[in-house]
């Protein structure tokens, strides 16, 4: 099933290539060339083996230390972190880098709250591997009051089932919240501008996930949860200052880019909480504009919109031209007759 659903989106690719011709060789050619890039893309995407830094403890609010969690430490709110490599902070090279740090911070500048934190996310996990890491929560205790899932790119980057992985994530969300446990997801994000993935499959794994992230959020709403739009995530600043937002392997985020991800979570999370003091939440776009500005068509369509623009212009230029050399030559032919 993933994979007939994922070579379905790839042939759809293939066919916007190809620009609708009816040409057999060419549609597999297209199609052929689609899945070889695949294939690269997977070696490097979700490949980052690298352990990110140890971040677990208690973060106090107003404190940049960070204090070692050991049984009867005291703490007013556990946090909890599942998901993928982008959730576990690869990419990052302090412990204060990484995500759930930047979360468990900024929730206890807001709360007031002493912040436990704890990570399950493991890198490389799918959606599929979110249901053992609530497994593993329940058996190392009791469950947190509030957890962040990132999740949905190795989805995509493993060609799973767009239904099956939305699916998943509404069961580990209200496993979650049948235990009173506030709940913020952070969808898919934006995919297409990753340029690790070249083009054209960067379009169509950019449609893919952006699909995936609208039934994830339909899926989270469902089990109580919040949903977050990451597609901001990898707006204006990742085109701007990609050597700034992106780690070394040019997929995951960098501290910057993660300290992005938090600035939008923390909002949404204290709100579930029914702790956040700040302004009305902002309503999260799903779709990078900037992203959405850099399609193959979007550029293509613009360039043929200024070619007509700038021929229009020539045709102007020239229609005036012909006019005043017309005028030129009947003041020239008036002045020979009147010299005759």
């Amino acid at each position: 099933m993933p994979k007939s659903t994922w070579q379905a989106g790839v042939k759809a690719g293939a066919t916007a290539v190809v620009a609708g011709s009816s040409a057999g060789t060419l549609s597999w050619v297209a199609y052929s060339y689609l899945m070889s890039q695949a294939t690269a893309a997977r070696g490097v995407i979700g490949r980052n083996v690298a352990k990110p830094p140890e971040a677990d403890g208690v973060y106090a609010p107003g404190s940049a230390a960070v204090e070692r969690w050991r049984r009867g430490t005291p703490f007013d709110l556990h946090l909890m972190i599942f998901g993928d490599s982008t959730a576990a902070g690869v990419g990052c090279l302090t412990a204060e880098e990484v995500p759930g740090v930047q979360i468990a911070r900024r929730l206890a500048d807001e709360t007031g709250k002493r912040v436990r934190l704890s990570t399950k996310a493991i890198g490389g996990a799918t959606s599929r591997g979110l249901s053992g890491q609530v497994d593993a929560m329940f058996v190392a205790g009791p469950p947190p009051d509030a957890a962040v899932i990132l999740v949905g790119a190795n989805d995509v980057t493993a060609k799973n089932s767009i239904r099956a992985s939305a699916r998943r994530l509404g069961e580990a969300v209200a496993r979650l919240r049948e235990h009173d446990c506030a709940v913020v997801v952070g969808t898919c994000p934006d995919l297409g501008v990753v340029t690790a993935i070249p083009q054209p499959l960067r379009t169509v794994v950019r449609t893919w996930g952006l699909r995936l992230a609208r039934a994830q959020a339909v899926a989270v709403t469902a089990a109580g949860g919040h949903p977050v739009a990451l597609a901001d995530l990898l707006a204006r600043e990742f085109l701007a200052a990609p050597d700034r937002m992106f780690s070394a392997d040019h997929f995951h985020p960098s501290a910057a880019g993660y300290e992005l991800a938090a600035m939008q979570i923390v909002p949404v999370l204290a709100t579930a909480l029914g702790m956040w003091h700040g302004g009305p939440l902002p309503d999260l776009p799903e779709v990078s504009e900037a992203a959405e500005a850099r399609k193959f068509s979007t550029r293509t369509l613009a360039s043929l919109n200024r070619f007509l623009w700038r021929r229009a212009a020539r045709r102007r230029a020239t229609g005036r031209l012909d006019d005043l050399l017309g005028i030129e030559e009947a003041s020239a032919s008036r002045a020979r007759k009147a010299a005759q």
